[in-house]
Formats: C-alpha cells, structure tokens, sequence
C-alpha cells in the first residue's frame, strides 16, 4: 500500500496558529534554555512588568515611605498604605510539580528598606525583599534596559510563555550591569543578578567573558549554597575558562556518565564544547546521540547542550549541530521530532528528506514529535521534490 504524505493543506489552521505565536514574539533574542525553563518567574522579570517600583522603609501602623523610586510616577516621600504588606520569608519558585519552597532570603527590615512593586492589574503592592538603598542606582538602570521599543511591557502570562522579552541590544546593556553584581553582598541584588544571568541568551553571556574572573566562577561552582545556581555558573566557566577547567569538566562528565547523575550534564556539555571547540562535537555525537546504551536522559542533556550552541551560532558552526542532528535522527529515528522544530527555525532543510522518510515509514507513533516533523516539512521549500524522489524510489 502506497504510503503519502498528508496533504500540504491538513493542520493549516494549527500551523497558522502557531506561526502567529511566534510572530508575537519576534524580535526577541531567546533565553538560553539549560538555565531558564519558561516556568520560573524571576525578579528581574517582576521589575519590567511592574508599573511602579520604590524602595519603602516601615512606619507604625502598617504604612510605609517611599525612600527611592525605581520605576513609576511616586516621590520620595510618599507614604504607600497596604494591609498585610509583610517581606517574604523565602521565595517561591515555580517547578514542574508548582510552587515549592526555595532558598531562603535575608528579609527582615532592620535597617534595610523593602523593595516594594505595582502593577495594573493586581493594583496591589507586593513586597520582594529587603535591599541596601546604595542599590537603588543600579537597579534603576537595571529598570531602563527595557528601553521600549517595539517589543510590549511584558504581563503575565506572557512572562512564562517566552522565556525573553528583550532584543539583542537592550540584553546587551542589561548583561553589563548583571556581571557587576553577581553575588552581591545583598542578598536580593544577588538573586536578581543571578535571575537575569540566567534567562540571558547564550550568546549575550559570552559578552561578559572580559568582566568575570573566571577564579571566582570557580569558587562559586566550589560552594554548596550555591548548587541552585550551578547551571548559569558552569556555563559561564566554559565562557571565561581554559584548558584546566576542560579537563576538570572532562573528569566531571566522566564520573556523571559512570554514575548516571544527569543534574547539570546539559551545563558541562555546553561548556565543554565552549572550551574545547568543533573537534568535541563528534565525540559528543557518538557518545551520547547515536550510542544506544545512553539514557533518554543523557541523550536529552546532550541535544540541549548542542542547541545552545546551535542558537548562538558563533564558537560551533550551526551546520557541524545540524549535521550531529542529522546522524541523531539516523541512529534513532523515533525520536526524531526532538529536533525538528528547532531545524526549522535554522531554516535547516537539509533534514527534509530525513523527514520525508521517516513519514514514510510511519516510524514516530508519538502524536506531538510527529507534528513537529509535519510542521517542519510543511515549512520546507525542498518537501515536495524530495517527496518525488523517496516516491520513485
């Protein structure tokens, strides 16, 4: 029985569907997806949606005074009312199983005024934590990265539908002044540093390889208090490090391999190729994409670590990725939808005849990777003459 492909009409209301998503969002430059999954709403990100942001100190009775304005029309001076106005004890982040409890935050007043913001649509003031006013500057300029533009003030839940909001060039000036205080003294400055360096893209944390001691990232990847953040830092060693650290990182992904422990093996991979350069890519092709003994998992760690790379386009040849890509499809066949949606962005047609086979041979069951490879031959230019040949064949 003669097997077609679907008719280049089916799902075209979908398609439209979601091409009008990503045109809703165009113009961004995309979060680097091992730090930031789209599901955790930063600091940094409650800054840009806020309509007003101060710095208030506590009065008697509940009320408080506005010492510094971050963002918004207020004056010093002003006295916000808000019942039930209280510092969070320790911040919630938002994971896949929803809101659990997170590392716990300095928040107890003292002499340190509340960072306090507003929006339009809650028209209720909430607090984030303490900060040392000396902040206030830089956290005002923090604020003014989010020049406008033609990209909207982002509301919820627009903040976890896309991981980024920002250009190229306002994530440009945002980077310079997050590498300033990473690890902050403070607390809160520190975990809005951290919040912003993680959602950054790729290719705009390379940008502060000339301002972080890479010493430091490594007594920082050295403390356990930090394991949250062990992601954003072990990229960031790839960025600023050297031969050393790729053999440390080396020995890392061995021992990780040996005990199969996935917990930062995206990260490592990722800086490892950062360190080490396109002779790594085949390795990591054959270690973990084609060996069948590797775990979905470990396969998993090793496509993000190349899609990072592939979107940054600058140390690896986005057509070496594409390449690995194709040889993942080649060896395992029903997973080929993994990448298909990111070739087509690439624009990355090369695989369409990879695709057109696979259709095919009915080889995806899965429902959502099989409409990731429809989408992508739906977009191809070369699907209907590689459709033509696979049919005479």
């Amino acid at each position: 029985m003669e097997t077609t492909l679907p008719n280049r009409r089916a799902s075209v209301g979908v398609l439209i569907g979601l091409a009008m998503l990503t045109a809703a969002f165009s113009g961004e430059a995309q979060a680097c997806a091992i730090c930031f999954s789209g599901l955790t709403v930063t600091p940094g990100q409650k800054l840009d949606a806020a309509d007003q942001v101060v710095l208030a100190a506590p009065l008697p009775g509940g009320q408080f005074r506005v010492v510094e304005v971050i963002k918004g029309g207020d004056t010093v001076g002003d006295v916000i009312t808000e019942p039930g106005l209280a510092v969070p004890l320790a911040k919630a982040v938002m994971s896949v199983d929803g809101l659990t409890a997170g590392d716990e935050i300095a928040a107890t007043p003292d002499e340190n005024p509340l960072l306090v913001l507003r929006d339009r649509v809650s028209e209720k003031w909430t607090a984030m934590g303490t900060m040392n006013a000396d902040h206030a500057a830089w956290l005002r300029q923090l604020a003014q990265t989010k020049h406008g533009g033609s990209l909207p003030r982002p509301t919820w839940p627009q903040m976890s539908l896309t991981a980024s909001y920002l250009t190229e060039a306002e994530w440009r000036d945002r980077i310079a002044l997050v590498a300033s205080q990473l690890e902050s003294n403070d607390p809160l400055v520190a975990e809005i540093a951290y919040g912003e360096l993680a959602r950054a893209p790729y290719a705009t944390m390379r940008l502060i390889r000339s301002e972080i001691d890479a010493e430091k990232v490594r007594a920082w990847l050295a403390d356990p208090r930090l394991a949250s953040r062990h992601p954003a830092y072990t990229l960031l060693l790839g960025i600023t490090g050297g031969a050393g650290d790729a053999l440390d990182l080396e020995r890392q992904i061995d021992a990780a391999m040996q005990k199969r422990d996935n917990v930062n093996l995206s990260a490592m991979l990722a800086a490892d190729l950062e360190l080490r350069g396109n002779a790594r890519v085949g390795w990591l092709e054959t270690t973990f994409l084609t060996d069948r003994q590797r775990s979905l998992q470990e396969v998993q760690a090793a496509l993000l670590a190349l899609s990072v790379h592939g979107g940054a386009a600058d140390t690896l040849p986005r057509t070496r990725i594409v390449e690995a890509y194709r040889a993942f499809i080649a060896a395992r066949p029903k997973m080929a939808g993994f990448v298909a949606m990111e070739l087509a962005d690439w624009e990355a047609w090369e695989a369409t005849p990879d695709y057109v086979a696979i259709i095919r041979a009915n080889a995806v069951k899965d429902p959502g990777e099989r409409f990731a490879i429809l989408s992508y031959l739906q977009r191809s230019p070369r699907t209907t003459a590689d459709a033509a040949v696979t049919q005479q064949q």
